[in-house]
């Protein structure tokens, strides 16, 4: 349900480069913690599930998305490929927030993607552990928005 004006490159079949690259985009989207902007990566009637919560549609996407920026303060994700084919790609990820009151995270979790011909997520499906950390045990430590290339992805950080 997407229109050939709503295009995302890159577009599948998923080569290894143009599936990390993909998986590059999508951290940096997220990271921008704009719900507006990141939701439109997703087809009018994407499927979701994230954690217990379901989303039916980039609107109801777009409404999860506003609720974790508002609970998961200074959030700064990592994505990492796992693996893909044609249409689809598996990643896993880990991503630091603290609460209102102060309480640091570390969030783990692996996400299985399907894509449209457009290069849209059609179904995105998410497992999420949460680990409560020190803040002095945070390992993510860029200015918020976009990582710098030069910053550590997961696997050299050993996570």
């Amino acid at each position: 349900m997407s229109s050939i004006a709503e295009t995302r490159p890159p577009l599948p079949p998923f080569t290894r480069a143009s599936a990390i690259e993909k998986v590059r985009l999508a951290e940096d989207g997220w990271n921008s913690r704009d719900p507006q902007r990141v939701s439109l990566a997703y087809t009018l009637d994407t499927q979701w599930r994230n954690r217990a919560e379901f989303a039916h549609n980039r609107e109801e996407a777009k409404g999860f998305l506003t609720r974790k920026w508002a609970k998961e303060l200074d959030y700064r994700l990592i994505k990492e490929l796992w693996a893909f084919t044609d249409n689809r790609i598996a990643v896993r990820y880990a991503y630091e927030w603290h609460d209102d009151s102060g309480n640091w995270f570390r969030s783990y979790g692996n996400e299985n993607w399907e894509f449209d011909e457009n290069g849209l997520m059609a179904n995105r499906f998410a497992c999420i552990n949460d680990l409560p950390i020190k803040e002095s045990e945070r390992k993510f430590h860029w200015p918020l928005g976009r990582r710098p290339y030069d910053h550590p992805g997961l696997s050299d950080l050993g996570l």
